[in-house]
């Protein structure tokens, strides 16, 4: 039996067995934040140097763009250490400080495409109160409430995770640290003490989540009765990305922690944890930047610039 003052550090789950394995999953996880580098840097130069992208949309997606880069900063780097050094072990502070920011960014990320949601709601179902609802100083507000509650949020959790004993080793069943794998190591006793934050991030999560579907259904609603076609077009146009990455964050984050144990093995586990925890931050540049004009133009300025200064 041990507990968590004598534990010094955990094992992570290897993401592969053979050498070969191993450094091709170092390559693939390098493309992927590299990939999640770049274009969330592109972003973010784009909407902070473009004065016409100075509006609530972009600024929220600017947001989101940060949070994107914080998330895969969070748990790719040691996942790609661990793969070239052929090793598992993250001390004892590292596992928590991972954890702690893992939870930040993705809750973070949960609340911005909330107020997303509802950025999109007031500019189609009411338009003309646009400037007022959605003001410079209440956007920035809302950005701060975000950020601010998920660091609350995120500081409960991890300071409730470890202050429970640990009795059943030190070895983790995924690549990063993460509350349902640690817990796994917990006593059962110290166990139920968890279960009440459990039930606040489900209630946090579904309120969220009705929130949204709640909002796009009165969009849809709105944009059915607009009597042009091109105008609908325009309309969805601007719902699309937000909708997209919304469905991909909730689906695969979803599944992953409410799949049932019937089907549930480490190879599968470990293929979901990275759909949503190393996908969608590489993902979401590009699927705003398909869609949105103002930004593919904003970005393409940006690199014709940056080519013409060197």
């Amino acid at each position: 039996m041990s507990n968590s003052s004598s534990i010094s550090h955990f094992l992570l789950l290897p993401l592969a067995d053979t050498r070969q394995l191993q450094l091709l999953h170092f390559c693939l996880f390098l493309g992927i934040s590299l990939a999640a580098l770049l274009g969330n840097g592109l972003i973010i130069s784009a909407v902070a140097c473009g004065h016409h992208l100075h509006t609530p949309m972009f600024f929220f997606l600017l947001n989101l763009a940060l949070t994107d880069l914080g998330s895969i900063c969070t748990t790719v780097p040691k996942a790609m250490h661990n793969s070239i050094w052929d090793t598992r072990n993250i001390s004892y502070k590292g596992c928590v400080i991972q954890l702690f920011f893992f939870l930040f960014f993705i809750s973070t990320e949960l609340f911005l495409l909330t107020i997303m949601c509802y950025d999109r709601y007031v500019s189609i179902c009411k338009p003309l109160h646009y400037g007022t609802l959605l003001g410079s100083r209440a956007c920035a507000h809302m950005a701060a409430a975000a950020w601010a509650s998920a660091f609350l949020y995120s500081l409960l959790h991890t300071a409730n995770t470890f202050s429970l004993p640990l009795c059943h080793g030190n070895a983790l069943g995924q690549f990063f640290c993460e509350i349902p794998q640690i817990l796994k190591l917990s006593c059962l006793d110290s166990y139920l003490r968890e279960l009440g934050l459990i039930a606040v991030s489900v209630c946090l999560v579904f309120g969220c989540f009705v929130f949204i579907v709640f909002s796009y259904v009165q969009i849809f609603r709105a944009v059915l009765r607009i009597p042009s076609e091109q105008g609908r077009h325009k309309a969805f146009s601007t719902c699309l990305p937000h909708l997209t990455v919304v469905s991909l964050f909730l689906s695969t984050g979803t599944f992953a922690y409410l799949k049932p144990s019937s089907i549930s093995s480490p190879s599968l586990d470990l293929a979901l944890s990275v759909l949503y925890s190393v996908v969608p931050p590489a993902l979401n540049p590009l699927i705003y930047s398909l869609r949105n004009q103002e930004l593919k133009d904003s970005l393409g300025k940006l690199m014709t610039e940056r080519q013409l200064e060197c």
